[in-house]
Order: structure tokens, then C-alpha cells, then sequence
């Protein structure tokens, strides 16, 4: 069992900047792969991005990879997802989610087994 922890969240002005952290509480993320996921209001959940944590190959959903970039702290123990030039369009929930899904099903929910509570951003415009 993995229980994940997500931080960074916030309201922030359209054009900032924001960094979301998922660490592991009580164990690794050694053989997972580590996504991030968003839901806006009455929408499907949405893949932001993903990484393997044993080899750090990441992919990206539609339009993601120009703004958002995901990254992995093997000292810290912990997954990243640095967000630029925020837009209202990306105010949703955040979700960290961890399984291991195999190589073409990164961006498919449902091969995920683990996920975080969510985390809230705001995108003021």
C-alpha cells in the first residue's frame, strides 16, 4: 500500500507560477511510474504528465509538456510537477497517482492503483 501526499496547491494570478510536490508516505516510489492528473468542475479526469522513477522517462498530455514539466528527486524521495505560465483554463484539482501501468498506458487513469488526496489550483485571470 501506497499513501500519497501532495503539496503546492494554491490561487495564483494568471502567468505565475506553481510547483506541486507527491511524496510517498511510509515507502517508495522505486518501480512506479508517478503521474499527475487534473479534474476541472463537470470534466473527465485529465493526464497532466508522467515519470518513471527508475529511469525518468516522462510523457506529457496534449499541450502540457509547453508549459508544465515533471521531475523526480530520488534524495528527496519525492515527484514534482513545476507549472508555468498558468492559465485559468488550468484551475482543476491536481492528482498524484502512482502504479505501474505498462508502456503505452501512461496516460490512462486506470492503470494507476495509488492516488493522493488532490490538491486545489486556482488560476485567477
Amino acid at each position: 500500500q501506497v499513501h500519497l501526499v501532495e503539496s503546492g496547491g494554491g490561487l495564483v494570478q494568471a502567468g505565475g507560477s506553481l510547483r506541486l510536490s507527491c511524496a510517498p508516505s511510509g515507502g517508495t516510489f522505486s518501480r512506479y511510474v508517478v503521474g499527475w492528473f487534473r479534474q476541472a468542475p463537470g470534466k473527465e479526469r485529465e493526464f497532466v504528465a508522467s515519470i518513471n522513477w527508475n529511469v525518468g522517462l516522462t510523457f506529457y498530455g496534449d499541450s502540457m509538456k509547453d508549459r508544465f514539466s515533471i521531475s523526480s528527486d530520488n534524495a528527496k524521495n519525492t515527484v514534482y510537477l513545476q507549472m508555468n505560465t498558468l492559465k485559468p483554463e488550468d484551475t482543476a484539482v491536481y492528482y498524484c497517482a502512482a502504479g505501474r501501468p505498462p508502456y503505452g498506458g501512461v496516460r490512462n487513469r486506470y492503470e494507476y492503483d495509488y492516488w493522493g488526496q488532490g490538491t486545489q489550483v486556482t488560476v485567477s485571470s
